[in-house]
Formats: structure tokens, C-alpha cells, sequence
């Protein structure tokens, strides 16, 4: 630092979590803090066609509560509700949740957690007893194999993937499970012994068909499941995957995968050592992505990869805090700590403290909410940190959501997408500004410390509190550590942490609590959280999504490395030099039968909706399938995605879109009018006592 203004960045040599290590993104991509298009003051209208009013923090909270106590007194006190963020710390979303039950009066709180990794929590959670991974990074340094399925580190986790490719350089295996070749399957240095290049949304079938050979050529570990796990349902899943219908050979032609690949896959895994399982959205984002993620629990309970350093289940998550946001209690069922809201006695815990009485009913989702607005039932929301115009799935449905409620309130740093369709725009704080905690994917919890003062003049948790002071509630916090004491006194999995505790440790991971003071590295080291681990039979249930002569290709998004999420941070930065715009990559056989050339304008359509962008012909996808991501508003790539989710949490099928791809001119129809609408809805009208 120089003073308030921030000099530069380089990563902590001592970070228990990094080693030393950081990415593009932590080096190079914090300039958004002081970028112009900073919004830094509360803005109010009426209507969405008019242009944004400056207006005080005062005038601004004032106009948020009357139009939400309008809203309840005229619909219902369920009428209203609320989206926690990922980006914010682990205080900042325990008081929106908090607003919206002890405030709200329901419990209509979702995060963007859910549209990623809800499957997680269910899966990990019904056959372990836990919603998280089960190891530290530092355990990667002792796997010997590793399964890399639905996941592509050195561009959506790349300071884990450093760690995992040195690792690899040293001698360990890898199995990559991915319908695309990414870069881990063959660099100078690392090569994948088998990439399984799986047709999109058969990840259940490929499992199964590895457990298949595992257990028909009795590679399991006997004594781990005898010990470890529910004998009984070891036997009937063992039974289910020995069907002949689940070999290799019978299901190559689905899956696209030739038998020897797959058996190769299973054998290695099996035998090789200490083996580790990775994954990332390309196994939740489906409609079956609990099962997926079931199937993957049973694949290392059979093999005894569970209760040591350089094993487990490890999922990798997208963005700084999707674990902590999740263990807020971000769900419309579930109180912080994963604990359901039907629960009286976890019920009887906050009501003491927050001295209210709270409703015992779950409430809505996110695409229930949008559901609701759409039939006239819900009419207010309250939206911190996060952009679900352009993050959710069929952007024309979030959008009709948007625009049919009354009083849309986003909390950001930039008029994002979904501030087109906003009322009331309170200004948002960066990490800079804010002291707090994030909780990464091994389950670490992490000081943030401020070193500027906020812009905006208040941290996010502060604009909560003024707002629930706003709507009635007597919150009193004069430091993010209360509510880190507040969080402590009523989640077990949290009971002994505080900010003392991290200062004096660094971090610590949860559990942290008496049983274990400095928290738990690896879990279920002598049993499971469950007791015994719980056996899941996994069948394959096809998605409802099928290609046919109208829409003969598959398209699968996700991430690349220099840009964050929905890009409103790194777009605002010098990352955009390596990446400028969406593309579609096409192989070459599907983009000569359609005579496009690299880098042409190509128009892509699913049932859904249509957009423009450009082609890049590769061979790194397979034929039938396409590939794009979804960094920049200019495309909306989730105009095309559909409202398929998965059986289980809702969470959307991002990866399975049946769509068609031809030649174009440059941007739809559509895309033209929605750049004219975000333009118009952009308009600021300055203060007039600003002006004086």
C-alpha cells in the first residue's frame, strides 16, 4: 500500500492454503476497486425505464424498508426475500440470512452456492454425513492417483492446480474424466495415462461403469467397507454395478468411450496407491449431478481412499466463498450448519439469541422466487454480490422474474446485469475495504483484513445492518468479529472459532471445536460423520435434454483463466487482454459440414433462445459437442441453457444444452435490444446538493 491506494499484490509465502502461491487473477486483477465505473453512491427510482437518482444512504434505506413493509402488507410476508453472495465473507452473508429470517419473517434466502454446488452438500452429505471435502490441499502432496472428473484447475482453480501439477511432475497418475481434452491431459511435463472423453451427461453411467470393474475383478478394499461402511448396502450396490449392462463394453457406444480406456481408468485408480478424487461443476451442474456426486462417495469408499492424507473426495469450488455461503445457512431449508429449519431444537438456538420466533416452513428457491414473480406472488428482493441475470440459467425467464416485481434492491460494486431490471442500488464494498472471514473448498477459514477505508463509506456488513435497523431490527455489531462470536455460539461446526483463533493460527478448518480446537484437516479419519458410510445405488437416468435434427450438437460452458465468475471484476482490468470476448469452440468436422471459419460470426440456438458470437475451431472438443464460457454480458450464454435441474437441489443444467450452430452476421435481434435496454437502464442523474 501507499496510503490508501493499493501498489500491488503477491501472494503470502506462509498461506496455509496457497503455499506461496496465486493466479492471474490475485496478481493482476485488482484494479476494479478504483475503476470509474465504481458505483459509490445509494441510487433510487421508481420505475426501471427512469434513469437512477443519487440519493443519500439514509434516503435509500428509508425507501428500501417502506416499499418492502408495503409489499408484505399488501402480499403476504412471503412476498419479499433475499440472495446471499459468494464474494461476500462469511459475516456478511450470516446477516443477510439473518435479515431475511428474524426481518423478513420467512425463509426466502438462496445463493448462487446452490446453482453450483448444491449437489455437494446432498450428495457428500447422505453418504458421508458431511456437505464438504474431506481434505486440506496439502494432502494432494501424498496421492499417488488422482481422478480429475468435471474439473479444469489451471483455468478455474489454478492455484490448487500448481500444487496438483507439481505433484504429477513427481510421479503420480492422472485420470481426466471431461468430454473437452483440457490442458491437464498432455503438457510438456504431465499426461493423463487415460482421458476419458465422455459424452456430456453420461457421468453416471462412466462411474457406475468404473465401479463395474472395480468390484468384477475385485479390486475393492474388503477390510475399509467391513469396517467402515454398511456391509448390507456395499453388497446390493455391488450387485447393482456387476450387472454385465454396466460393463465397458456394453456402454462405450453412449458414452463415447472405447472399454480399454475405461478399464484402464478403473484399474489404475484401484490399484495405484493413495487415490484422490477431484471434481468440479462439470459434475454437479446436471440433472443428475447428486447422483454424480453419490457415485463418486461410493467409488472411494469401495477403494478405501477415505480417512488419510492423500485420498478423499475433494471438490473444487468456483468462487472465493461458495463453501462459506453454504455453511451460512444461504439455503430456503437449511439454518447455518446444515441444519434443517423444520428442526425445532436448531430452531430454539437462533430464536434465543435473535429473540425472534422464526417460520418453521423452508421457503423459495431462486428459480421459485422468479416463478413467483411471474405469477404476481412474490414482489421484493434483496441482492448482495450477486449478478443472476447473468449468472442463472434462461436469462429471459430471470429477466421477466426481475422485471415483474416492485422493488428489486441490488448490493454491488457495478450497475450489473441484473441492476438493469433494479429499483435500489446500494454500493458495495471490495475485500479491501472490509475486515471479515471466507471459507475456501478445504473447508479453511481465513481472515480478510481491511487496509482502505470503503469507498462507499460503509463495509457490506454495515449496509445490511443499516438496512435491518431500517426494517425495525435492533442490531447493534460494531465489529465483524461479534458476528463471527455470534456464528460460533450457534453452529457446533464453528463453536471454537473466533477471531483470536485466527490470528494466533493463520486459519483453521471446520470442524473447530472441542473435539478438535485447531480444527480438522482431513475428515473421517476414525469413522464417519454419519457412522457408517452409506452405500447409494446410482442409476443412470438419461437427461430430459436430447439432441435431434434441429439441435443435433451439445453444448457444455465453463470458465477460463483470466477472468472471475460473471466477469464484472476482471472485465474492468488489463486481464481482458487475453480474453476479450466469449468464443465457441467447434471441431473441425462439425464447423466444415456448416461451412464456418475460425474466428467467423456464428449464430448458437437451443430451445431456449439464440445468441452471436464467434467461432474457434479446435480439435480439443470432441465432434458433437461445443464449448464456450460465460465471462462476458455481450454474449449471455445462459440465453440458450435450459430450466432442466438437478432431481434432487434445483441446481441447473449448465452442461447439457442441445443446440444447432450456422452462420451469422454479427449479433441477434435480441442481443441488440438488450445492449439498448442495459444501456438505457444505465442512466445516473446526479445529486442536486452534489452539484451545489
Amino acid at each position: 500500500m501507499r496510503g490508501e491506494e493499493l501498489v500491488r499484490m503477491v501472494p503470502y509465502k506462509d498461506g496455509k492454503a496457497n503455499r506461496g502461491h496465486s493466479c492471474v487473477k490475485g496478481r493482476f486483477a485488482y484494479g476494479y476497486a478504483s475503476h470509474k465505473d465504481r458505483i459509490l453512491n445509494p441510487m433510487i427510482r421508481e420505475n426501471t425505464s427512469d434513469p437512477w437518482q443519487e440519493v443519500s444512504w439514509e434516503e435509500a434505506l428509508r425507501f428500501t424498508a417502506d416499499k418492502f413493509r408495503s409489499i408484505q402488507a399488501q402480499y403476504g410476508k412471503g412476498a419479499i426475500g433475499g440472495i446471499t453472495s459468494s464474494r461476500c465473507t462469511n459475516e456478511e452473508t450470516f446477516l443477510v440470512q439473518k435479515l431475511i429470517r428474524a426481518g423478513f419473517g420467512n425463509n426466502n434466502v438462496d445463493t448462487c452456492a446452490r446453482v453450483c454446488h448444491s449437489p455437494t452438500g446432498y450428495g457428500l452429505k447422505t453418504t458421508f454425513g458431511t456437505s464438504a471435502g474431506t481434505q486440506d490441499f496439502d494432502s494432494v502432496e501424498q496421492t499417488d492417483v488422482v481422478i480429475l472428473i468435471g474439473a479444469n484447475p489451471t483455468d478455474g482453480h489454478p492455484v490448487f492446480a500448481s500444487r496438483l501439477k507439481k505433484r504429477l511432475r513427481d510421479g503420480a497418475k492422472l485420470i481426466v474424466i471431461d468430454p473437452r481434452r483440457i490442458d491437464l491431459v498432455r503438457t510438456p511435463h504431465v499426461e493423463a495415462v487415460a482421458h476419458v472423453a465422455l459424452r456430456p451427461g453420461t457421468n453416471v453411467a462412466v462411474l457406475t461403469s468404473l465401479a463395474h470393474v472395480i468390484v468384477t475383478e475385485g479390486l475393492f478394499d474388503e477390510a475399509f467397507v467391513r469396517e467402515r461402511c454398511d456391509w448390507d448396502e456395499f453388497q446390493d450396490w455391488a450387485a447393482f454395478v456387476s450387472d454385465p449392462k454396466h460393463s465397458p463394453e456394453a456402454i462405450a457406444d453412449m458414452i463415447g468411450v472405447d472399454a480399454q480406456t475405461m478399464r484402464t481408468a478403473a484399474r489404475t485408480f484401484a490399484t495405484g496407491g493413495n487415490g484422490a478424487i477431484y471434481y468440479g461443476l462439470g459434475v454437479t451442474e446436471h440433472s443428475q449431478g447428486s447422483t454424480t456426486v453419490m457415485a463418486i462417495a461410493n467409488l472411494a469408499m469401495a477403494t478405501g481412499n477415505l480417512g488419510r492424507p492423500g485420498v478423499g473426495v475433494n471438490p473444487l469450488r468456483g468462487q472465493n466463498n461458495v463453501q462459506g455461503a453454504c455453511d451460512m445457512g444461504s439455503f430456503p431449508h437449511e439454518l447455518p450448519g446444515y441444519r434443517h429449519i423444520q428442526d425445532s431444537a436448531t430452531r430454539d438456538i437462533f430464536e434465543d439469541i435473535w429473540g425472534v420466533k422464526l417460520d418453521d416452513e423452508p421457503g423459495l428457491r431462486i428459480p421459485n422466487m422468479l416463478d413467483a414473480a411471474v405469477e404476481g406472488t412474490f414482489k421484493g428482493i434483496y441482492i448482495q454480490g450477486e449478478d443472476i441475470l447473468q449468472s442463472d440459467p434462461d436469462t429471459k425467464h430471470v429477466a421477466a422474474g426481475l422485471a415483474a416485481m416492485e422493488c428489486v434492491v441490488v448490493h454491488d460494486l457495478f450497475l450489473n446485469e441484473t441492476a438493469n431490471h433494479a429499483h435500489v442500488f446500494l454500493p458495495g464494498s471490495t475485500f479491501l475495504e472490509k475486515d471479515g472471514t471466507f471459507t475456501n473448498a478445504e473447508r479453511r477459514i481465513n481472515r480478510v483484513r481491511k487496509v482502505m477505508t470503503p469507498l462507499n463509506g460503509f463495509a457490506d456488513w454495515e449496509v445490511t445492518q443499516n438496512l435491518a435497523r431500517a426494517m425495525g431490527l435492533d442490531w447493534h455489531y460494531t465489529h465483524p468479529s461479534q458476528v463471527m462470536d455470534e456464528i460460533a455460539a450457534t453452529t457446533p461446526s464453528f463453536a471454537n472459532v473466533s477471531y483470536d483463533l485466527l490470528e494466533r493460527e493463520g486459519s483453521v478448518q471446520w470442524p473447530c471445536n472441542d473435539k478438535a480446537p485447531k480444527g480438522t484437516p482431513v475428515m473421517h479419519i476414525d469413522g464417519f460423520v454419519r457412522g457408517k458410510g452409506k452405500f447409494v445405488v446410482t442409476e443412470y437416468v438419461a437427461t430430459d435434454e436430447r439432441t435431434g435434427p434441429r439441435f443435433p450438437l451439445l453444448l457444455t460452458t465453463g470458465r477460463i483463466l483470466s477472468q472471475y465468475n460473471v466477469g464484472a471484476q476482471t472485465r474492468r482490468t488489463a486481464n481482458t487482454t487475453w480474453h476479450e470476448e466469449d468464443l465457441l469452440e467447434i471441431h473441425p468436422h462439425d464447423a466444415e459440414q456448416r461451412g464456418v471459419r475460425d474466428g467467423d460470426w456464428i449464430r448458437l440456438a437451443s430451445r431456449s433462445g439464440e445468441t452471436s458470437l464467434r467461432a474457434t475451431i479446435t480439435d480439443r472438443v470432441a465432434p458433437g459437442v461445443v464449448y464456450t464460457t460465460f465471462h462476458h454480458p455481450g454474449t449471455q450464454a445462459n440465453v440458450i441453457t435450459t430450466d432442466f435441474t438437478d432431481w434432487a437441489t434445483n441446481c441447473p443444467e449448465y452442461k447439457v444444452t442441445a443446440v444447432q450452430v450456422s452462420s451469422s452476421n454479427g449479433p441477434s435481434d435480441w442481443q441488440v435490444e438488450y445492449d439498448r435496454q442495459a444501456e438505457q437502464s444505465r442512466r445516473i442523474k446526479p445529486r442536486v446538493d452534489a452539484a451545489e
